[in-house]
């Protein structure tokens, strides 16, 4: 009588895995998501899950980190790449327009959009701290234009950086409620107005 052979678990691409479950999460939010999602969409099993990303959290924290340096790259991209933070900004907010809406994933931000109704205190947390810490680099960014004449002196960088994000996320939000791209380039170039120009410098003795 043949015996049953207990093999080694099947073998996976842990990266095509990992983006599986960044589509997913971004889909459907943390708190939506449950394990058997996650296999499903993975290819894989709770076991071999477990193995090679630990729990439903821990894979959730890696997905965010990933989805960082991919899909939500472009935003420090914009401001490694332009000239002042001003045009980082607008750069920033149009590529949103883009990402946000086109076509192979999800639309809007996982980080934004994962938030939604979690109930999970350390994943609320987690997340939240990573938003404000996004603003906190445009504030950086703005004072730092400032100190350099690039923004007028009496621009409120804390005000215009909390603007700028809440811009970002409403855009978000409102990719997931179907708007086009050109209508969030609309609010883009809008938001942009809010922005002080530059001071012009006067020549002396004019």
């Amino acid at each position: 009588m043949a015996t049953k052979q207990r093999g080694r678990p099947r073998s996976f691409d842990r990266e095509t895995a990992l983006e599986q479950a960044i589509r997913t999460f971004w889909e459907q939010g943390y708190e939506a998501t449950s394990v058997t999602d996650l296999t499903r969409a993975m290819g894989i099993g709770a076991p071999s899950m477990y193995a090679a990303f630990g729990d439903k959290q821990s894979l959730f924290e890696e997905v965010v980190r990933v989805y960082g340096q991919t899909h939500g790259a472009f935003g420090e991209r914009a401001f490694a790449e332009e000239p002042t933070v001003r045009d980082g900004v607008a750069r920033m907010l149009h590529e949103a327009a883009e990402k946000y809406t086109e076509a192979g994933h999800p639309r809007g931000c996982l980080v934004i959009y994962a938030a939604t109704n979690c109930a999970t205190p350390e994943v609320e947390e987690g997340l939240r701290e990573r938003r404000n810490a996004n603003i906190s680099s445009i504030e950086t960014r703005i004072r730092a234009a400032v100190a350099e004449g690039e923004l007028p002196p009496a621009t409120d960088a804390p005000a215009l950086a909390r603007y700028t994000g809440a811009v970002l996320q409403g855009m978000s939000q409102q990719s997931r409620d179907g708007a086009t791209r050109r209508e969030l380039e609309v609010v883009a170039e809008l938001a942009m107005r809010a922005w002080p120009e530059r001071e012009q410098q006067t020549s002396a003795g004019a």
